[in-house]
């Protein structure tokens, strides 16, 4: 038995040399189901970033892409979450995947492009602008040094706060929570409290599946729930017709499925437009809307993307069990520099910024442990812009269950926290909880950094507060109040 045990456990292959795919206790089975669980947990953003960038018009009227911009768009989000993915799982090896980030497209469509006389190439041209001073912020150890200076506990708070933000990703889109119609609560479960609808049954049983395989540890838990929920919504839509929420002609179907009905493709491939790779005018914006309105935009992309990264690549780390002592994951280096290449390619796709995605946690939750699995990740989304049919199959409520399970594996990590120390147990509850309340990872780490720096003062053991986290707390101080800065300067 021994000596089968050692055998097993040697390094098979180059493959297995490069990745430290049994060093880190994982195999090439593994990595590939947890690559696709990634994949499928993030494949929504092929339709949802054109849906956020393709409908609303620059500055100028224009929408970006012009005639078949929707198209366009996802062609592109797909190449670049792709080439990206792959890239992060061969230099880094790391298992995670980035593709264009939510709420960063956001800031770009409503924030920047629509602002008078910016154009979309002036708003991808200020996205380049921003990925490379962070790609200079890591190459100077700046970047890495910020992340190593936050307390250990609160890196653990850091994942066990995205953990319940990924949950609550997984309950909304599904459609299982929702902002009520009539108002007097924030959040409801389903429509007026109860669970109505084809699609939420469909949720509900991805969600049931995957945890009934999970307790009984069978291997693809993730996988197998997402793939069946999809084969269930495909069935049910066939025989229903059920249809989107939002119709083509704007009618609203409160339990109709969220984003994309999986109805049946006439063809399962579609030839991909990369036309608006490379549209992006550098320095455009500066002479549209002046140098202190451009550096202030600028800044708003920088800090969010400076800090989402290190608040993910803690969390996959922690899930995957592959970080040091001092709550940091291997490579770290080579991770920031990928996410900040990402940041620079995001804009010269057109696709606005890319970055590390938490749902790549799921894959984790699966098992993977190595970058083979974000390879396979990045492969799955290269076929994705020819095999964008079969993508658009899979809805919100088969997809996300893998991501409110996820949400349970990373909050198990809360045990870590010194919970009766209340000088790191505050900030880190502050951290926790504002991820999920304010929809946004960044909000959740200001607070806990602004909370970690004003305890310590007001315990009188400023010594014990890190240079660089008075720094990153007077970034987020700033951040949070841009707003007002932006009117006090008139821009």
């Amino acid at each position: 038995m021994a000596a089968s045990t050692t055998v097993d456990s040697a390094p098979q292959g180059a493959l297995d040399r490069y990745f430290k795919i049994t060093e880190r206790g994982s195999t090439l089975g593994t990595e590939v189901r947890g690559g696709l669980v990634t994949f499928f947990a993030m494949a929504y953003i092929i339709v949802l970033n054109p849906l956020i960038l393709g409908t609303t018009p620059d500055g100028t009227g224009a929408f970006l892409g012009g005639d078949g911009g929707l198209a366009k768009i996802a062609a592109a989000t797909a190449l670049a979450a792709g080439v990206l993915s792959i890239l992060m799982g061969v230099v880094a090896n790391f298992p995670l995947a980035l593709a264009a980030g939510l709420g960063l497209n956001a800031v770009v469509a409503f924030s920047i492009a629509s602002i008078e006389g910016v154009t979309w190439a002036d708003a991808m041209g200020l996205v380049v602008i921003e990925g490379i001073i962070i790609l200079v912020l890591v190459l100077t150890g700046f970047r890495e040094a910020v992340f190593k200076a936050v307390p250990v506990e609160l890196k653990t708070a850091i994942s066990v706060g995205i953990g319940l933000f990924i949950a609550l990703i997984g309950f909304v889109n599904a459609g299982f929570v929702r902002v009520p119609e009539g108002g007097g609560t924030p959040l409801e479960m389903g429509l007026g409290g109860s669970l109505a609808g084809w699609p939420i049954l469909v949720f509900v049983v991805g969600l049931l599946l995957i945890v009934a395989l999970s307790v009984r540890k069978v291997k693809g838990a993730l996988l197998i729930g997402i793939l069946a929920a999809t084969v269930l919504a495909v069935v049910i839509e066939q025989v229903t017709r059920i249809g989107p929420r939002i119709g083509a002609d704007g009618t609203v179907n409160p339990t109709g499925w969220n984003l994309n009905s999986p109805d049946l493709p006439s063809s399962p491939v579609a030839v991909p437009d990369f036309s608006l790779l490379g549209q992006f005018s550098l320095l455009g914006s500066i002479q549209n809307i002046g140098i202190v309105a451009a550096v202030l935009l600028v800044f708003s992309l920088l800090l969010a993307d400076f800090f989402d990264t290190m608040g993910t690549m803690v969390a996959v780390g922690g899930e995957a069990k592959l970080l040091d002592a001092e709550g940091n994951p291997p490579s770290t280096r080579r991770i920031l520099v990928v996410d900040s290449i990402a940041a620079a390619a995001g804009g010269a796709a057109s696709v606005s910024s890319n970055t590390s995605y938490v749902e790549s946690a799921a894959g984790v939750g699966e098992g993977a442990r190595t970058g083979l699995a974000s390879v396979v990740t990045g492969v799955a989304f290269l076929l994705a812009t020819f095999l964008s049919p079969l993508v658009a199959l899979v809805p919100y409520e088969a997809a996300t269950p893998a991501l409110v399970f996820v949400g349970f594996l990373m909050m198990t990590q809360v045990t870590g926290i010194r919970w009766n120390d209340w000088e790191v147990a505050i900030p880190a509850f502050l951290t926790i909880v504002l991820m999920p309340f304010t929809y946004s990872i960044t909000a959740g780490l200001g607070a806990g950094f602004i909370a970690f720096v004003v305890v310590k003062l007001a315990v009188g053991r400023p010594r014990q507060i890190h240079p660089l986290m008075w720094v990153a707390a007077a970034l987020f101080l700033a951040y949070f109040t841009l707003g007002p800065i932006q009117e006090a300067l008139g821009v």
